[in-house]
């Protein structure tokens, strides 16, 4: 089942590891809950029962508690779990103590657009980038030397991460720089987790699940059908994801 290309009425990005960040764009209920239900159909393992905070910035006004109670309503029926509103205005916060959520920080580098103020410096382009480091990091990348199986997680924090092995399906590796995986990747691939945009993915058999950068994600019905099985780079350029043959 495929997302309908016209505008929706929220913004579904991942955030911080395990959590979710929906941006509410309009209080259509009856629309955000359905889109919810197609996300989780069309990648159930990550979002069914997903943890989500729900961010009511991009509105012209905050819901009332009725409203924004049936909103989470809706969301908890369509599978989701919200969990927190994003840190906003003092009536947003007051929104949130109404309906008995904690209020936390955004993960400010998805919404941000290009003439916004920027939350790494601009790069001007090179002609062969190099896979970009996590963002304020200055420490070694993280290396499995094994593979990584279904239902494990590996998270390499402020750093790169590379992988000899596979990664298994149903399995997960995120990291706040760059992903290298030296062998088929099954499961589902996270990078730049903090919101760096320049992180990439790239591994050596592909046969994901999912693959995210900064937020920005494709699941598997989303994959040209001519990559499978072939070496590719993921990037994010303009805000899509870019997937490339490596060979």
């Amino acid at each position: 089942m495929n997302l309908p290309n016209y505008e929706q009425a929220g913004d579904l990005k991942i955030g911080q590891v395990g959590i979710a960040n929906l941006r509410i764009r309009t209080l259509d209920i009856p629309a955000l809950a359905e889109e919810m239900r197609q996300r989780i159909a069309r990648a159930p393992v990550m979002f069914s029962r997903a943890a989500v905070i729900i961010d009511f910035s991009a509105l012209a006004q905050l819901p009332s508690v009725d409203v924004a109670q049936q909103l989470i309503n809706a969301l908890r029926e369509a599978g989701a779990l919200p969990i927190a509103l994003a840190y906003g205005s003092s009536q947003n916060n007051a929104l949130a103590e109404a309906l008995g959520l904690p209020v936390v920080a955004k993960f400010r580098a998805q919404y941000e657009q290009p003439n916004a103020t920027p939350a790494t410096p601009a790069r001007a382009p090179e002609p062969t980038p190099a896979p970009a480091a996590a963002v304020g990091s200055h420490e070694p990348g993280l290396m499995q030397t094994s593979s990584v199986r279904s239902g494990q997680q590996l998270y390499a924090q402020q750093r790169d991460l590379t992988v000899v092995g596979m990664v298994g399906a149903g399995a997960e590796v995120i990291s706040d720089g760059s992903i290298h995986i030296y062998g088929p990747l099954r499961g589902r691939a996270l990078a730049g987790a903090r919101g760096l945009t320049t992180a990439r993915i790239f591994c050596r058999e592909f046969h994901a699940e999912l693959v995210a950068i900064a937020g920005h994600y494709k699941v598997a019905d989303d994959f040209p059908p001519e990559l499978t099985g072939r070496a590719v780079q993921v990037s994010l350029q303009d805000g899509e994801l870019k997937l490339q043959l490596l060979d």
